[in-house]
């Protein structure tokens, strides 16, 4: 894919209007829709899963019927891009989970929800991202914390020895809040993936 006309954002819970100016900003010539629905779904050529709870999220998946639709797609090589929650949800192993709570699977990650602590516990700090030339301030709420990657997965930022920022194929996730800032580096590194994958 060349360039991408639509992007999606799920739109189920968490920041995800946010993402929306985001991506809206990075690229005006981009389509960028809310996919709260299977059908608007199908309409996307990539997808970000913002942020928020992730249990609360993967139910509000099945009450939308878009589960399997999302992993459908997942399966036939649509790029994503999750963040907090969305990394969550694309990882292979999820620890400190419900047991209830399943997730898509796609990126070679094991990853624990709540690793860097509560709400208190939040915090920002500077990264070096690979790809990205000036220095990133990242947004840290009750962030997941990835405890190990496959060799499949590419660590693009990392602290204190703990992967925040991976890939892997078409695949891009952040233990962080991109769209928490008002710097687009990171909303443009997923659009170059999606454009080169």
């Amino acid at each position: 894919m060349a360039d991408p006309s639509t992007i999606g954002v799920l739109a189920l819970q968490g920041a995800f209007a946010k993402h929306v100016s985001m991506l809206e900003q990075c690229d005006a010539s981009l389509k960028v829709i809310e996919v709260r629905t299977p059908a608007q779904l199908w309409l996307v050529d990539a997808l970000v899963i913002p942020g928020g709870e992730s249990t609360t999220i993967s139910k509000l998946l099945d009450l939308n019927q878009l589960r399997h639709p999302i992993a459908e797609r997942l399966a036939d090589g649509m790029a994503a891009f999750g963040t907090c929650a969305g990394l969550i949800l694309l990882a292979t192993k999820v620890l400190d989970g419900r047991e209830d709570q399943s997730s898509f699977g796609v990126i070679d990650a094991t990853v624990r929800r709540n690793g860097y602590g509560r709400q208190l516990d939040s915090f920002e700090a500077d990264l070096r991202v690979r790809g990205v030339e000036d220095p990133y301030r990242a947004v840290f709420i009750r962030a997941p914390k990835v405890e190990a990657v496959g060799p499949s997965v590419e660590i693009l930022a990392s602290i204190a020895g703990s992967a925040v920022l991976v890939q892997s194929g078409s695949i891009m996730a952040s233990a962080f809040h991109p769209e928490l800032t008002t710097d687009l580096q990171i909303h443009r590194l997923f659009l170059e993936l999606v454009r080169t994958s």
